[in-house]
C-alpha cells in the first residue's frame, strides 16, 4: 500500500487557524504559590533605614515594610482573581505570542469598540474600574450613545500574555497587534486609549493610520518638539520664548528626567534585574518607586489615608507580576523600544487630549495642537495622576465619553 502524503497546505491552514482562535481563559493561581509568597515576604532580609527624612533616597523603609505587613497578612488575592474571572477573557495567538484580553460587550448595539492598553508598572487590573462605566454608560450617568464595546489587552510579557522569545517586540511592533486584535474580534471600526506605555502604542497606531481606526484617546500625550525634548533630557535651562505653560511643562519634563534611574536600568540591563524575579518585597519597592507623584499617593495609602487607589489595589497589581514572573520580560519593553519618548510622532488620526495635573507632566495646549493636528479634544482636569483610569475612573470614563462623541 503506497505511504499516505500528508496536505501539507491543509496542516498549515489548521495551524493558522488554530494560532486565531480565541481561547477562553480563567486565572487559577495554585494555593501553593500564594503559600510561598507570603513565606517570601516574611523572611525578607530588610535593607538599614534611608538616612533622611524624606523620599529623596528612594522608597522608605516605613513605607515598604507596611505594604509587607499588609501583603503577608490581609492581603487575599483570592478577592482579584474573582474579579477577573467575572470578566469574559481570552487568548489569542498573534505573532507567535498569546496575548490575553478582556473583551466585555456593551448591551447597546450601537456601543463604540475600543482598546485600552496599559503601561508599567501597570496591567489591565488599572482598567478595570472603567470597564462598566464604559460599556454601561447609563448606570454612572452617561446616555446609550456613550457606550463602547471594551478590548483590554495585557502587553506582550505582561500579566497572563506570553512572553516574547525573540526580540522584537516593542511598542511599534504591539500597536500593529492590536490592529490585527480588533480586525480578528470582527471590528470593522473602533478607536484606542491608553497611557503610560499605552500611550505610545496608541500613537503608533495613529501614526499607522489603518482604515478602521477612527481615532485615539490618551492621557500623556506625545507633544514635545525634538529640540525642546532633547533639551530638557540634557537638563539645560529652558529654552527663551516659551510660553508660561510651555515652560512649566519643560521643567517637569527636566525633573522627571533626573528621577528616571528605573527607566534606564530596564532600558540598557533588563535582564540584571534577577532580584526582582526572586524577592517579592524587593519587586514591590521597585514598582512603587516609579514617580514622585504616584509613589507618594502610594506612601499616604499605606499611611492609612483615603486616596484614589487602596492598600489591596496596589497589592493586586504587585501580586499580578510575581505571580505571572513577569519582572523582567515586561522590563525588557523598555529595552526593546528605540522611539523618542514623550515627542510629537506624526499621528494623523482623530486624537484626544486629557491632561491630569499630577501626570509626570501636563501637556500644553500649543503643543499639543502642533502634535495632533486632527485634534478634536483637549481637556485640563483637577485630579488624577499618570495611572489615570486606576485613580480616577469616573473621570476618565467621562472624559472617553466626551472625546469620542464626534467620531460615533
Amino acid at each position: 500500500m503506497p505511504t499516505q502524503r500528508p496536505d501539507t497546505e491543509a496542516l498549515k491552514r489548521s495551524k493558522t487557524a488554530d494560532a486565531k482562535a480565541l481561547r477562553p481563559f480563567r486565572v487559577d493561581v495554585p494555593e501553593a504559590e500564594l503559600t510561598e509568597l507570603r513565606r517570601r515576604i516574611n523572611t525578607t532580609r530588610w535593607p538599614d533605614r534611608e538616612l533622611v527624612s524624606d523620599s529623596t533616597q528612594g522608597v522608605q523603609l516605613a513605607t515598604i515594610q507596611k505594604l509587607a505587613r499588609h501583603w503577608a497578612s490581609d492581603y487575599d488575592w483570592r478577592k482579584c482573581e474573582a474579579r477577573l474571572n467575572a470578566l469574559p477573557q481570552f487568548m489569542t495567538e498573534i505573532d507567535g505570542v498569546d496575548i490575553h484580553f478582556v473583551h466585555v460587550r456593551s448591551k447597546h448595539e450601537d456601543a463604540l469598540p475600543i482598546i485600552v492598553s496599559h503601561g508599567w508598572p501597570g496591567s489591565i487590573l488599572e482598567q478595570l474600574k472603567i470597564v462598566d462605566p464604559l460599556t454601561n454608560p447609563t448606570a454612572h450617568g452617561g446616555s446609550a450613545s456613550d457606550a463602547f464595546h471594551v478590548v483590554i489587552p495585557s502587553m506582550p510579557g505582561y500579566g497572563f500574555s506570553g512572553k516574547p522569545t525573540t526580540a522584537g517586540w516593542d511598542s511599534d511592533h504591539i500597536a500593529r497587534a492590536w490592529i490585527v486584535l480588533m480586525k480578528r474580534l470582527g471590528y470593522t471600526r473602533f478607536v484606542a486609549q491608553g497611557g503610560d506605555w499605552g500611550a505610545f502604542v496608541v500613537d503608533e497606531m495613529g501614526v499607522l493610520a489603518p482604515p478602521e481606526l477612527l481615532g485615539i484617546h490618551t492621557n500623556m500625550a506625545g507633544v514635545f518638539p525634538r529640540e525642546i525634548l532633547a533639551a530638557a533630557r540634557s537638563g539645560a535651562p529652558a529654552p527663551s520664548g516659551l510660553s508660561p505653560e510651555e515652560r512649566r511643562s519643560y521643567d517637569q519634563l527636566v525633573f522627571f528626567f533626573q528621577h528616571v534611574g528605573y527607566a534606564v536600568l530596564m532600558g540598557t540591563r533588563p535582564q540584571t534585574l534577577t532580584g526582582l524575579a526572586d524577592s517579592p518585597v524587593g519587586l514591590a519597592a521597585f514598582m512603587i518607586d516609579h514617580d514622585v507623584a504616584s509613589y507618594e499617593l502610594i506612601a499616604r495609602v499605606f499611611d492609612g489615608k483615603p486616596e484614589g487607589l487602596t492598600r489591596d489595589d496596589v497589592l493586586d497589581n504587585i501580586t499580578l507580576y510575581w505571580l505571572t514572573n513577569t519582572a523582567i520580560s515586561s522590563a525588557r519593553l523598555y529595552w526593546e523600544s528605540k522611539i523618542d519618548f514623550f515627542a510629537a510622532k506624526n499621528v494623523t488620526v482623530p486624537t484626544a487630549v486629557s491632561v491630569f495635573p499630577d501626570e509626570l507632566y501636563q501637556a500644553p495646549r500649543s503643543w499639543t495642537e502642533r502634535a495632533y493636528p486632527k485634534l478634536i479634544h483637549y481637556n485640563q482636569l483637577d485630579e488624577g495622576g499618570h495611572f489615570a483610569a486606576w485613580e480616577q475612573p469616573k473621570l476618565l470614563s467621562q472624559e472617553l465619553w466626551t472625546a469620542f462623541r464626534s467620531l460615533r
